[in-house]
């Protein structure tokens, strides 16, 4: 496996910016280090190019005709190796040197099916979702159930002009397709992979605690009533450090606030907290919706229940771009272990320069999804996010976008970046 050609540009017209992606990709593909005849394409838009997303792909298919298989969506942002583009028109791709036996590509009318088909057996997968899809966090459970690991990875498009997904596999001749253009409205779509295609995925988290770990003793629907046996909207206002009695100072406190749940199965196999304070990967951050102060309870965006484990939380840009250089630490670990953690301490403290990947680095490309609402604004200026992964991780083949929630393992997460590498053997 080589590494995996990319490209990124914007311009306003989509035409220009499908050009200057393309140019970028036939130098890469020339250079012996690079795939020449990659398989699998990997493109992400921003929503300013919605309404020419079948025009777009159209034009990456007729122009690349050694790719077969192409997926993706669309973002409030997409990114690529060191860059962001928030807010304007942008696209990015990047073109997996892959063997086609050990993946496919599915849609709504090509689904993922069961675990097996044929000699193919699904073990992960890259997951797009529509975020108004009804009974979404069923369906992301029920797909990985289809999966031998139950891992998934990916995000929810992100858009203000409609959400669109490509999906295209065996050339534009995915069974099931009929007429379809490979531009879906809504559903589910990605890349199932097999067995034979080695991944590292980690979820870094973006909010520090403010409170102690509760667990929920009262709840219905969505509606926290009880924690630890007290009144959970007491106990918010106590750790916020306010009270009713000054209404707007409490409501300011509690916009800036939200939660971070584990349900009961989720906490019997990892913390809600680390031992470093960030949340650990089963916790999930959600919004507090409203007050109810008849019942004395919290509302919160989603459905809560007795046993289940919580910690009011804030955004926190110190703690997400610690927690993100960690998880760069720890899969460069797994994929080099022959070298000692103090080299790869060395390498993270290193310039840029320095820090780059050497000739035996076993990373062909990576895939970074992140919240739309993280970016180099929350973590101090322009592309800083990306520039955080290309010091940490190294200079390696990247692409991703800001998405409106991030899939990993079989939860929706919020506030969150899930950065997943496609290992060289």
């Amino acid at each position: 496996m080589k590494l995996f050609p990319y490209a990124h540009a914007t311009h306003p017209q989509w035409r220009m910016a499908v050009g200057l992606v393309l140019a970028q990709l036939r130098a890469r593909m020339a250079l012996p280090d690079h795939a020449a005849a990659p398989p699998l394409g990997i493109v992400y838009i921003t929503d300013h190019y919605v309404a020419e997303a079948e025009a777009i792909l159209e034009t990456l298919g007729a122009e690349l005709p050694e790719v077969i298989d192409w997926a993706g969506t669309v973002g409030i942002g997409v990114s690529a190796n060191n860059a962001e583009y928030f807010d304007e028109p942008a696209l990015c791709v990047m073109l997996c040197d892959l063997p086609p036996e050990h993946y496919r590509v599915f849609s709504g009318v090509a689904p993922l099916g069961t675990l097996a088909t044929g000699s193919f057996q699904a073990h992960t997968a890259l997951l797009h979702a529509d975020p108004q899809l009804p009974d979404l966090p069923e369906l992301i459970a029920e797909l990985a159930e289809r999966t031998a690991t139950g891992y998934l990875f990916g995000g929810l498009a992100a858009s203000r002009q409609g959400s669109v997904q490509f999906a295209v596999g065996g050339n534009g001749n995915i069974r099931g397709h009929g007429g379809a253009s490979g531009v879906f409205h809504g559903g589910l779509s990605g890349v199932a992979f097999g067995e034979g295609i080695a991944l590292v995925s980690r979820v870094t988290q973006g909010c520090r605690p403010v409170g102690a770990v509760h667990r929920i003793t009262g709840a219905q629907d969505n509606v926290i009533t009880g924690l630890d046996g007290e009144p959970a909207l007491d106990v918010l206002l106590r750790e916020l450090g306010v009270s009713l009695e000054r209404s707007q100072q409490a409501l300011a406190a509690v916009r800036n606030t939200l939660v971070g749940l584990q349900s009961a199965e989720d906490g019997a196999a990892s913390d809600l907290v680390g031992r470093t304070g960030h949340f650990g990967v089963d916790t999930r951050v959600r919004h507090i919706i409203g007050l109810d102060p008849a019942r004395h309870g919290v509302a919160v965006a989603e459905r809560v229940a007795p046993g289940m484990r919580m910690a009011f939380c804030q955004r926190n840009a110190q703690a997400a771009r610690a927690d993100l250089v960690r998880i760069c630490a720890e899969i460069r670990e797994e994929l080099e272990p022959e070298e000692m953690p103090l080299a790869t301490a060395a390498a993270l403290a290193a310039p840029q320069a320095e820090s780059a990947p050497h000739l035996a680095r076993r990373i062909a490309g990576a895939l970074y999804v992140s919240c739309a609402g993280r970016g180099g604004p929350h973590f101090g200026g322009p592309n800083a996010e990306l520039q955080i992964v290309r010091h940490a991780l190294g200079d390696v083949p990247l692409v991703g976008f800001f998405a409106g929630g991030e899939i990993a393992r079989h939860h929706v997460y919020g506030y969150t970046g899930v950065l997943t590498v496609f290992a060289r053997g």
